[in-house]
């Protein structure tokens, strides 16, 4: 079976490498074009180091895009992790057409954030969908779906490393061996029983600590590693990473205690311990060595800036 993958990052060089050590036949692999100043693209690398076509199109939109996917003769086209929007006439091109990864439960959380949201909002379970994609953001007919659970300490970077990135790539696998076989499920997304949301941006990230500590920690943990929850305390941004629920009560977003554990805050209900944190852009340091340095004290108190 002739087969385009079209991906970027870590995730879209494990596909990849997978396809390439079961002596699968890649006719082609299509990523994001590379940014000036910036390094190539794992995926397009390990294309290149193996000796596979490499194709970087500013966009998809164009004629001359939609004559190159035709000229892969393709029988089907894996999408392993495109953010770049690819119509239907390209997507339709290969002969069992394209099927795409995303990393939680369609029509639940689709997006360009489907990790962080499940977690901000404390849910206890999430996945990946395999679909059909179309027009729509992550709104194509679903393929195949696996469940995981989100443990109550896990963090985004748990979540997608060791759960949703290793069974994704298998699940990507199997979908393959499904369309060798014949067997082609489309099963139609209920859209308004789901849900849609944007980018769990820097912005969003903030942290408002008149909400409960359950919040607030779910809030840390759905943006470690990246964005960063985040507060301000004495003019200085400070980004919050390795936390813990801990007990204590005052007002929203007071430090009540300093110890070798790490600076604990009050939220509305209950407390965080902030163990791992990073003041402006400076390096990630503990807790207790940013207090030390920053010459924070018991009763100061973290605000919220308006956006």
């Amino acid at each position: 079976m002739r087969i385009v993958v079209h991906g970027q990052q870590a995730f879209g060089k494990a596909v990849l490498e997978k396809l390439l050590e079961r002596g699968e036949n890649v006719v082609a692999v299509c990523c994001a074009p590379t940014k000036e100043g910036k390094p190539e693209d794992p995926l397009a690398e390990l294309a290149r180091e193996k000796g596979l076509p490499v194709h970087q199109p500013a966009s998809w939109k164009t004629p001359e895009a939609l004559e190159l996917m035709k000229s892969f003769d393709a029988d089907v086209c894996m999408m392993a992790y495109v953010l770049l929007f690819v119509p239907e006439e390209v997507r339709d091109a290969p002969r069992y057409g394209t099927f795409q990864y995303h990393p939680s439960l369609c029509p639940w959380h689709r997006g360009p954030s489907g990790i962080n949201w499940p977690i901000a909002m404390g849910k206890k379970h999430t996945g990946l969908t395999i679909f059909w994609p179309d027009d729509g953001l992550d709104e194509g007919p679903i393929f195949l779906q696996k469940t995981c659970e989100i443990g109550p300490d896990e963090t985004l970077g748990d979540v997608y490393f060791k759960k949703l990135f290793p069974m994704g790539v298998d699940a990507m696998l199997e979908c393959l061996d499904m369309v060798k076989a014949g067997v082609i499920l489309k099963h139609t997304q209920d859209l308004e029983a789901g849900s849609y949301e944007s980018w769990f941006s820097k912005k969003v990230a903030q942290l408002d600590w008149s909400k409960s500590a359950d919040e607030c920690y779910n809030w840390i943990r759905a943006a470690n590693p990246q964005p960063g929850a985040w507060t301000t305390v004495n003019g200085t941004q400070l980004a919050i990473f390795d936390a813990a629920k801990v007990d204590g009560s005052g007002k929203p977003g007071e430090i009540l205690s300093i110890s070798e554990e790490g600076v604990v805050i009050a939220a509305a209900d209950g407390a965080v311990l902030a163990k791992r944190v990073r003041p402006g852009k400076d390096a990630k340091v503990t807790g207790a060595e940013w207090a030390q340095a920053s010459g924070l004290k018991v009763g100061d108190v973290c605000e919220r800036v308006e956006q």
